[in-house]
């Protein structure tokens, strides 16, 4: 809609050329201010909403009543198994899986989600399966698949960047030509700038998985919850490859799965999730669109030591 303004301002003009007497004569003008933009609408609509459909002020509700949905995390931590990132077994990465990957957390990174990332090594070489073979001992074989991790860290990373997103691997004993050094408060300001961080050898120690690291790393960096990517839906209350019965639970405490002895992560893990109230969210990595939809807390898989958020409609 067109309104008609009208301005007025003084011009001054001198009264005669030998006086040096100014009078002031008024001059007014009339303007017209539109509040529509070509095609009818304002350049930002009355819905609140701003450029490409974007809200202008994201979490707030429109005027027309919409808003976007809240996040249930804003800082999370990605746990991704070695044998998720084998796929099909062909080889031991397939790059599928990590284009897969790092596509997903790019769009969620771009909402303001901050991805951590805790790899594994056991589509490499796994430390517990080794030991004993040929003199080698448990504390020599985990180091070995500590070093396995690195590998897939940093193949990861390469992917990830390939795309665009900044990536910094830091592993937990130095390994300087090839990543940083663990440091926590680097790590934190990583993420804080918008970097994914992958952390490469676990904890640093011999005898401790890399779900026990993710539940560290958790902690340490003040994430809000663990999502473990594996290769099934969730946590059965069978295994469902002998049971075709078996039922997909939606959530657990964390005293379910210590008492039902639940192969879901090892018990130092669940412990430590326990003690630092970090809910753990199990779902299948290979089902497309899984890992936007855990990091940005849709119901996926199973949510262990928390609820589910329920939408009403």
């Amino acid at each position: 809609m067109a309104t008609p303004l009208q301005l007025t301002s003084y011009s001054s003009i001198p009264t005669s050329p030998s006086s040096s007497r100014t009078s002031f004569v008024p001059l007014t003008m009339r303007v017209l201010i539109s509040c529509s933009s070509k095609n009818g609408s304002s350049p930002e609509s009355m819905n609140g909403s701003g450029l490409n459909g974007q809200p202008s002020f994201p979490g707030m509700a429109s005027f027309d009543g919409a808003s976007e949905p809240p996040l249930k995390w804003r800082r999370v931590l990605l746990k991704v198994s070695g044998e998720a990132l084998a796929g099909d077994h062909q080889q031991n990465i397939d790059p599928k899986v990590t284009m897969s990957i790092a596509r997903e957390v790019a769009a969620v990174t771009r909402l303001g989600i901050e991805v951590a990332i805790v790899v594994g090594g056991g589509n490499i070489f796994r430390g517990s399966t080794w030991a004993g073979c040929s003199g080698l001992d448990r504390s020599s074989a985990d180091y070995i698949g500590m070093m396995a991790t690195v590998m897939n860290a940093i193949f990861l990373q390469a992917t990830m960047e390939s795309i665009g997103i900044p990536t910094r691997v830091q592993t937990a004993f130095r390994m300087s030509e090839v990543a940083e050094p663990y440091i926590r408060r680097r790590a934190i300001r990583h993420l804080e700038k918008g970097r994914v961080v992958i952390f490469a050898a676990g904890t640093g120690n011999p005898f401790f998985t890399t779900d026990t690291a993710a539940a560290l790393r958790c902690a340490e960096i003040n994430a809000e919850v663990v999502l473990k990517a594996t290769n099934v839906d969730g946590v059965f209350d069978d295994d469902p490859k002998r049971n075709p019965n078996a039922r997909l639970l939606e959530s657990l405490t964390y005293q379910e799965v210590t008492s039902k002895d639940l192969s879901v992560m090892d018990m130092t893990a669940i412990t430590l999730c326990q003690e630092n109230n970090i809910p753990v969210v199990v779902f299948n990595l290979s089902e497309p669109g899984n890992i936007a939809k855990a990091i940005k807390g849709e119901k996926v898989g199973t949510l262990i030591g928390g609820t589910w958020k329920v939408t009403a409609t």
